[in-house]
């Protein structure tokens, strides 16, 4: 990822806005194999075709995929799946999502010191895919709230298309503080 340097560090929250889901891939996968080298973990929560891409172009790094994923330092999630643990009535439950997150960075920390995680989340876009942008939005938002008691550096996906005229763009740019380009440029956001 070019100008990765900026998410090294914790509490960074950016978003790609993607139209081809190839360049998703590799970007995310950058964003996880530049961690992976400096020994920061990796988790990935995601579709099925997205976590079959990422692994796919990961592999391509000559990364040891297999090896990473036995000793958790890099970890795979269904999005589907993770949203069904803290969703209660449509929305995402404060204290569900916390625990679940906090259990899932403890195990890819390994009670490492020091240990900033890399996550590429996609249950953001799965639920604005669903109509669910107010949940979206609250998930954004808890993501936030977890950065304040837990070293992780996160990239969230969307889906270009499910923005077509809507003007909900600038409420999901608001909640991240980079926009990731499809050339894997960071840019902070106003």
């Amino acid at each position: 990822m070019k100008d990765a340097a900026p998410l090294l560090t914790a509490q960074h929250h950016a978003v790609r806005f993607y139209e081809n889901d190839k360049s998703l891939a590799q970007i995310v996968a950058q964003f996880l194999s530049d961690g992976l080298a400096a020994g920061n973990p990796g988790i990935v929560v995601a579709t099925p075709a997205h976590r079959a891409a990422i692994l796919r172009e990961l592999v391509a790094t000559s990364l040891d995929v297999v090896q990473l994923q036995r000793s958790n330092d890099l970890v795979l999630l269904d999005a589907q799946e993770t949203l069904s643990i803290f969703m209660t009535n449509g929305k995402p439950e404060a204290e569900a999502f916390k625990n679940s997150m906090c259990e899932v960075i403890k195990t890819a920390c390994r009670g490492r010191p020091n240990c900033t995680v890399r996550i590429y989340g996609q249950m953001v876009d799965v639920l604005w895919k669903n109509g669910q942008q107010e949940a979206a939005i609250r998930l954004e938002m808890l993501w936030n709230q977890l950065a304040n008691t837990q070293a992780f550096s996160l990239l969230c996906g969307y889906a270009m298309g499910h923005f077509y005229k809507d003007a909900n763009f600038q409420e999901v740019c608001r909640h991240h503080t980079h926009v990731v380009s499809a050339e894997g440029e960071m840019s902070a956001v106003a």
